[in-house]
């Protein structure tokens, strides 16, 4: 997995062929088994770091990356703030950087539209969350739409002067989580066709704190 990010035909010889393997990931996706056994593994792992299995925080964050030959246009976006051509991946996770959501959309997405489907997510995935932290790209209609579902929203930004790499509170949790995807997520540059299996690999491996998809078109904003 760190050495090529899991490419199909990649697979050890002691697994069965890698188009069987690759069936049986896509109908697991498809059906949320993958991101079923994510909760089950981040509620053991949150109560083996001495928390409760529900976490009642999360952070979210968006990153913009470029997509590779074989992702449609129809599913890809600029964004004209960072200057990337591609899609935008936004998450949701506890302050441990442990997958609560994910969503897959293009680059020209706004991060508080992405956000407000996500935010949607968590609160019908985890109603104990009662605060939430998000970047400074979000407006304030975001922190209302947090209210309504009795979410107190923070915004978050890098303090004005500051240059280079500076961890920002709270934040730094999701900040890693996306580090460990960028670094064993298929080089973090293949950004799936198909929106759920791009869930499936986001959830898949996110299983541990520490170190933490082809397929048909993707819409403008797929909810995962």
């Amino acid at each position: 997995m760190d050495r090529t990010g899991v490419q199909r035909r990649y697979l050890p010889h002691d697994f069965p062929h890698w188009n069987t393997v690759c069936g049986y990931f896509a109908k697991w996706a498809d059906e949320g088994v993958l991101a079923q056994l994510n909760g089950l593994l981040r509620q053991l792992l949150r109560e083996k770091e001495g928390r409760d299995a529900e976490p009642p925080a999360c952070v979210i964050d968006a990153q913009s990356v470029k997509t590779s030959t074989s992702v449609p246009a129809a599913g890809q976006g600029i964004d004209a703030g960072k200057k990337i051509a591609g899609r935008k991946r936004s998450i949701a996770a506890d302050t441990l950087g442990l997958l609560l959501a994910v969503l897959v959309a293009a680059a020209s997405v706004q991060d508080s539209v992405a956000g407000t489907e996500l935010l949607d997510q968590v609160a019908v995935g985890h109603p104990g969350i009662r605060k939430a932290w998000v970047g400074g790209g979000c407006r304030q209609h975001l922190v209302e739409h947090a209210a309504t579902l009795g979410i107190d929203m923070e915004i978050t930004a890098r303090k004005p002067g500051n240059r280079g790499f500076t961890p920002i509170p709270k934040r730094w949790a999701v900040e890693r989580t996306y580090g460990v995807r960028g670094r064993v997520g298929a080089r973090g540059r293949r950004v799936c066709d198909h929106a759920v299996h791009r869930r499936g690999r986001c959830f898949r491996g996110s299983g541990t704190r520490r170190r933490s998809g082809r397929g048909c078109r993707a819409a403008q904003v797929t909810r995962v």
